[in-house]
C-alpha cells in the first residue's frame, strides 16, 4: 500500500511505501462434530482378543531386499513378535529370505548379528540369495555360518508362496 503525504508551502513532497497488508484468509472449517460410535460393535472390539489360531501349523515367508536399517531392524522384530504370539507358539514356521541391500543382514560383524542369532537358534531358516553375493562379491565365507544360500529369493519366495506359504514384507 503507497501513502502519498502533501503539504502546504516551504514543506517537501514525501511518499512512503508501507507493508501490503496480509491477505484475507479464510476462516479455518472446524472438524465436523463425531457421532457416538455404533454400541454393538464398541462393545464387540473390547472384547475382541483376535483371529482364533484354529490350524495346527502355520508357515510364513519374511522377504528382506533393503539396507535401510529401519526396515532390517523392523523385519526382525516382526518376526519375533509373529515367534512369542501365544496363538502361534509351537504352530509356527518362518523363513527369512535376503537380497539385493538385505543381504548385509546376514554379513559377519555387524549390528543384527545377536537378533539374527535369535531367529536362528528359534528354527527360523536363513536364507541368503546367491545373485545377490555374486553382485556384492561375497562368499559363504563373509556370511555368518548358519546362513543357507539359495540360488534366488525371489525364486525361494515364489516356491513358497506356491506351497502356501504367507509372504511378509514389512
Amino acid at each position: 500500500m503507497a501513502l502519498l503525504l502533501v503539504a502546504g508551502p516551504g514543506v517537501s513532497l514525501a511518499q512512503t511505501t508501507l507493508p501490503a497488508a496480509p491477505a484475507a484468509t479464510a476462516p479455518a472449517t472446524p472438524a465436523p462434530a463425531l457421532t457416538p460410535p455404533n454400541a454393538a460393535y464398541a462393545a464387540k472390539a473390547a472384547s475382541y482378543v483376535g483371529a482364533p489360531a484354529t490350524k495346527g501349523h502355520y508357515r510364513a515367508v519374511y522377504q528382506l531386499d533393503s539396507n535401510d536399517p529401519k526396515l532390517i531392524n523392523q523385519t526382525l522384530h516382526n518376526m519375533k513378535n509373529a515367534l512369542e504370539d501365544p496363538r502361534l507358539k509351537g504352530k509356527l514356521e518362518l523363513e527369512l529370505v535376503v537380497f539385493s541391500g538385505g543381504t548385509v543382514v546376514f554379513k559377519k560383524d555387524q549390528p543384527y548379528e545377536a537378533d539374527v542369532l535369535a531367529l536362528q537358534q528359534a528354527g527360523v531358516v536363513l536364507a541368503q540369495c546367491a545373485n545377490s553375493m555374486k553382485a556384492y562379491k561375497l562368499t559363504k565365507d563373509d556370511l555368518l555360518p548358519y546362513i543357507s544360500v539359495v540360488p534366488t529369493g525371489n525364486g525361494e519366495l515364489i516356491i513358497r508362496q506356491t506351497e502356501g506359504w504367507v509372504l511378509v514384507h514389512p
